[in-house]
């Protein structure tokens, strides 16, 4: 016959600790033993054959071992949990562009040099791959809108060893204008570049969903014809799904990478 009235009614129910908010054991966190009192700052945790302790100091340095048993300490009066703190997640140890990351970075001061890209879709390609990179050397990336007045705008800035230049040449491929007009710039500026008509073609295209970039004929539009074939609507939200599509250095080709390299080791040697 079954009990109806259950357990015996004097006796303690067991509790869970999820009966109670759960709180992380962490160092210097004050609590209070719920059993006998003592108030303290957590110093520690401990484990033995019989559960895990959590080291308590009170104010005169005294410290006590107290087992970490559902419901067992007091938060400012609040009955709680307290359960060993998680390891902290490991944050990645490699930037977008493949460098070493360095932790706890506050910009350095911006170099005189300065690295040049012609639009601003390839500023912020070259930010998001290699922005930490250039963050830690300070370097600032700053879009040209086009290399036709290359010349002169090189002359005011009047380059030097102390302020080096580099320049980014969408479609620089021998015969074209572009390899005409980045002739004779100078000991202090180092132009490179890329083959592609435009810097979304730098973008691997299985990272944003398609085969292969199509073939635009000249005299059309590139961008325009590009989102035509493929079947996206806007050059707008089709650059912004290009971009979200990048992560790292793996999702751009070689040939970008190796001339934004090139361009970095430059201005900052």
């Amino acid at each position: 016959m079954a009990d109806r009235y259950g357990r015996d009614v004097l006796s303690t129910p067991r509790r869970s600790k999820r009966d109670f908010r759960v709180v992380a054991a962490e160092k210097d966190l004050v609590v209070e033993d719920a059993l006998s009192g003592f108030c303290g700052a957590i110093v520690g945790v401990t484990r033995n054959p019989d559960g895990e302790f959590a080291q308590l100091e009170d104010r005169h340095g005294l410290i006590r071992l107290f087992k970490m048993r559902p419901g067992g300490f007091l938060i400012d009066g609040e009955t709680v949990t307290l359960e060993k703190p998680k390891p902290a997640k490991q944050g990645p140890v490699r930037t977008a562009s493949g460098s070493r990351r360095v932790e706890g970075l506050r910009a350095r001061t911006a170099r005189a040099g300065r690295i040049w890209v012609e639009g601003l879709h390839d500023a912020a390609l070259v930010e998001k791959i290699w922005g930490h990179d250039l963050r830690v050397e300070g370097v600032v990336v700053e879009p040209l809108g086009g290399i036709d007045d290359l010349g002169p705008k090189i002359a005011e800035f009047g380059p030097n060893d102390d302020a080096r230049l580099g320049v980014l040449v969408d479609h620089l491929v021998q015969g074209t204008k572009e390899s005409r007009l980045v002739q004779n710039v100078g000991q202090y500026v180092l132009v490179t570049g890329h083959p592609y008509v435009d810097i979304w073609q730098a973008v691997k295209p299985s990272v944003v969903g398609i085969d292969a970039w199509p073939e635009v004929p000249m005299g059309e539009d590139w961008k325009t014809g590009v989102c035509k074939r493929v079947g996206w609507t806007d050059p707008r939200d089709a650059w912004a799904h290009i971009l979200s599509s990048v992560s790292s250095f793996r999702d751009i080709e070689p040939a970008l990478l190796g001339a934004v390299e090139q361009l970095v080791d430059f201005v900052t040697e």
